[in-house]
């Protein structure tokens, strides 16, 4: 570890990742709702595209002691980041079940499955893709700009590599802003059916500021719109009992989850 970067504690000790200090794209609880959505306790293959440091995807491993991960990362020095928290010492217990692929996941055909994205491999594919459009306002970090900066057909580039590298009936798990979730059902497609949107509201009475999606692959089921996730109880910064579940690693929110069953 140098003076320029950090090495963060989640799911309250559990597992750690390196970051870089005061740039770049620093995971927090995006990642760990992510993450929360994969709930499978069978031997499975995770893919986590554009993973960054590999906070969502070694939330995976460190929650699921069956699960395999591959962290597909674009930037090299993300990529670098993430290699460096998987050889972390706090690290040994899920080392072994995580890799790193530096790799495009917007590549087509043989490009993608030469750089490892291979066609039919996964059970779950994660994702927190850049989420900043052209009219917000640009940060001079470059670090941080290549992983928020959103690029036309983004969700239907990314949505296209997970159905390709999906085996039949995998389930996409992936976080986004609210206004992205056109895109995201049109990208789903014929690929994807059995949405489930959760929308993420800071506290009662709030507008919802990220909304959580699932999909099956080859699913024919209709979209439904899950029970509203609040992420803080009323007048208060502490977070609500399910939530601090999910983003400790406790709890997963499996599909079709029923919210009021966590607190009857």
């Amino acid at each position: 570890m140098t003076a320029t970067d950090t090495v963060d504690a989640f799911h309250r000790g559990g597992f750690h990742v390196v970051q870089p200090k005061g740039r770049g794209h620093r995971s927090g609880m995006d990642a760990m709702l992510l993450a929360a959505l994969v709930a499978d306790d069978r031997p499975v293959r995770v893919a986590d595209l554009g993973a960054g440091a590999g906070a969502a995807g070694l939330a995976v491993a460190s929650r699921l002691a069956d699960a395999e991960v591959v962290l597909f990362e674009r930037s090299a020095e993300m990529a670098d980041y993430a290699r460096r928290s998987i050889l972390l010492p706090d690290n040994a217990h899920i080392a072994g079940r995580v890799s790193v692929v530096e790799a495009d996941v917007t590549l087509t055909a043989k490009a993608r499955n030469d750089a490892g994205l291979t066609d039919e491999s996964f059970h779950h594919v994660i994702m927190n893709p850049p989420f900043n459009d052209a009219g917000d306002r640009r940060t001079p970090d470059a670090l941080k700009a290549e992983a928020h900066a959103m690029t036309d057909g983004l969700f239907e580039s990314w949505i296209r590599t997970a159905g390709a590298i999906m085996i039949p009936g995998g389930q996409l798990s992936l976080i986004a802003r609210p206004q992205s979730i056109a895109e995201i059902i049109d990208a789903c497609g014929r690929r994807f059916g059995g949405i489930e949107i959760t929308a993420i509201h800071p506290r009662p009475g709030e507008n919802a500021v990220r909304i959580l999606v699932t999909a099956i692959k080859g699913s024919r089921a209709r979209l439904s719109l899950r029970a509203a996730l609040i992420i803080h109880e009323e007048g208060s910064h502490k977070f609500s009992p399910l939530v601090d579940d999910f983003n400790n690693g406790r709890a997963a929110y499996a599909r079709g989850f029923r919210l009021a069953s966590h607190f009857s």
